[in-house]
């Protein structure tokens, strides 16, 4: 009887096995054509951008967005070191705000599986100052600002070294790091400083390392501005960013098209008035 039993059950509970992995099987093959499908159809993506005159240019790209079927909804951000978390984290969709340096040792630090998929503009950053007129008049001892990312850092680093204040050890190039500096004839002081308010510190600076965007935010003007990095040939273009899985998606194609057009550019040359080039 005991004997009977067992079979009995041992049967039981194979059918019953069959029956719910055929049940997964089944699931699993109507889900994933739906979930393809449903990556394929959206419509309404949230793009991180840096707060400030960008937002301007980003309503524009909402309207070219909407006349091609995308809604795109601007989330603004204050840091740049938000926007790539954000959409590591899937809280946006894409962001636009970044070169490619500084996603670069952003992937090395966090490990993001973040790719660029199409080319904004480029704003070359700046040496501002209050106290002189040029380069050359910064004396001995000059208290000279910088970013403390790595990527804008080393940037800085490069137009000092441009602009005669210092030298760097050869190769170093957008790697450069304060521990690069061979030579510093003028015994400057590099500050590291906040990206975000080192245009605002530039009155109690000898001079500061300033990208253009914060520059602007900062009430600087071209006035201040006493070296530039060079726009032909300048590897820190901007661009649209997403995550690697949604390289292909249609929607980023139509993004990046609802950017990269002239109504854009004109939207864009009226913001920046000169201080960016778009670069596609």
């Amino acid at each position: 009887m005991r004997k009977t039993f067992t079979k009995s059950k041992t049967r039981i509970n194979r059918a019953f096995l069959l029956a719910a992995t055929s049940a997964a099987i089944l699931s699993a093959s109507v889900l994933a054509p739906l979930s393809a499908a449903h990556a394929a159809d959206k419509t309404t993506i949230k793009v991180g951008i840096i707060s400030g005159e960008d937002e301007d240019v980003w309503r524009e790209v909402v309207k070219q967005a909407a006349a091609k079927g995308l809604t795109v909804k601007p989330v603004i951000f204050n840091d740049y070191n938000q926007p790539n978390e954000a959409l590591q984290n899937g809280e946006v969709d894409a962001n636009a705000f970044q070169h490619q340096p500084f996603l670069d040792n952003q992937i090395k630090v966090n490990h993001y599986n973040i790719v660029r998929v199409g080319d904004t503009a480029v704003w070359p950053i700046g040496l501002y100052s209050k106290k002189v007129k040029s380069a050359d008049e910064l004396k001995e001892g000059s208290v000279i600002g910088v970013p403390n990312d790595p990527s804008n850092e080393a940037r800085g680093l490069i137009l000092l070294q441009q602009s005669g204040v210092i030298k760097l050890k050869p190769g170093a190039g957008i790697f450069a790091t304060t521990a690069d500096i061979t030579e510093n004839p003028r015994h400057v002081v590099i500050k590291e400083l906040d990206s975000g308010i080192i245009g605002r510190s530039v009155p109690d600076l000898d001079a500061a390392i300033v990208n253009t965007d914060w520059a602007l935010k900062s009430g600087l003007t071209p006035a201040d501005r006493i070296a530039q990095e060079p726009v032909k040939g300048n590897p820190y273009n901007n661009f649209i960013a997403v995550k690697t899985e949604n390289v292909n998606a249609p929607w980023v194609k139509t993004l990046v098209s609802a950017y990269q057009n002239d109504a854009v550019k004109q939207e864009f040359d009226k913001v920046y008035k000169g201080t960016g080039v778009t670069a596609w």
